[in-house]
């Protein structure tokens, strides 16, 4: 089927901002234009791609369907273009990120920081969402590279995976609330009390379910949270016993304490990660290499 990539085009911008009017500010022809095209598209596929009203404008399922398999290429000759731009050089382009509030916090900055003050003409976008989300922005082209907790269920053999730092969960509670820092608890001990935790959509809420479930042991949590900062700080309250990465345990409380357990927790790792599929830019090479070669961000030092 012959169809002119620029129908595709406007299809994509009407389906991203669910107007004909803003499609036709972005794309800078006619609104009449923009409906054209649309008209001319569902004719070519035999398929209605929007339910229109007055009031709004909806993608049918096969306009999902559509946009599923569009928006990938669309991304990608976003990219072309840019490495395109670039010339093979640091001078300009884009480097564009996913990550976790909390690797952005904790891990991210410093890096941030050093590769913004060696490229300053690289723009630099930071994409917040779980870890487990962040692999679909990878997959999609919306992202040139992810940093991620490791094991990941929505990673598979067609990412190009490297880890960049170990690291350990720990649970921490506050010593005015609870009366075991100074021994070992176990995780059957620790059933008993309320434990706070990411939501059930984290690598880490994953990964603690199955540590809970290896020792025959059901978990079920007080209170589950998006942040691993607002967990800290419940903590802190008394509220429950927080389950968090090691490396958020900076300028915590005094009264907070890390819990000895008994069982050994597995180490994870961070991993930055590309699609293999997907030519890398000189600026996400180059922020790689400095991930895989710089200290960490507690050890890096400011100029």
């Amino acid at each position: 089927m012959d169809i002119n990539y620029e129908l595709y085009k406007v299809f994509y911008y009407v389906a991203t901002t669910l107007s004909f009017s803003e499609a036709s500010k972005l794309l800078y022809i006619s609104q009449s234009a923009v409906s054209q095209s649309v008209k001319v598209l569902e004719k070519k596929l035999n398929q209605n791609l929007f339910i229109r009203s007055t009031k709004k404008v909806q993608l049918t399922p096969e306009g999902e369907i559509l946009l599923r398999h569009v928006e990938p290429a669309m991304n990608l000759i976003k990219r072309g273009e840019n490495q395109i731009l670039e010339a093979s050089s640091l001078g300009g382009g884009q480097l564009r990120i996913g990550a976790s509030d909390t690797i952005c916090r904790y891990f991210l900055v410093p890096y941030l920081k050093k590769f913004h003050q060696q490229f300053p003409n690289v723009h630099i976008k930071v994409t917040n969402q779980t870890s487990i989300k962040c692999v679909d922005l990878l997959e999609s082209g919306q992202v040139d590279l992810i940093v991620t907790n490791y094991p990941n269920s929505k990673l598979n053999n067609t990412n190009n995976v490297k880890v960049i730092k170990n690291f350990r969960d720990v649970f921490i509670a506050n010593s005015n609330y609870f009366d075991f820092r100074n021994r070992k608890v176990s995780l059957r001990e620790l059933q008993k009390h309320p434990i706070l935790m990411l939501d059930r959509k984290s690598t880490t809420s994953e990964f603690l379910h199955q540590l809970f479930q290896q020792h025959q042991l059901d978990l079920v949590p007080e209170i589950e949270l998006s942040s691993n900062d607002l967990l800290i700080d419940l903590a802190n309250i008394g509220l429950g016993i927080a389950f968090i990465p090691d490396y958020c345990l900076t300028n915590q409380p005094d009264a907070l304490f890390v819990v000895d357990i008994k069982e050994l927790l597995p180490t994870r790792q961070l991993v930055v990660v590309c699609n293999e599929h997907i030519p890398i830019s000189p600026s996400t090479k180059q922020f790689i290499a400095n991930l895989n070669g710089e200290p960490y961000p507690e050890e890096v030092k400011e100029k």
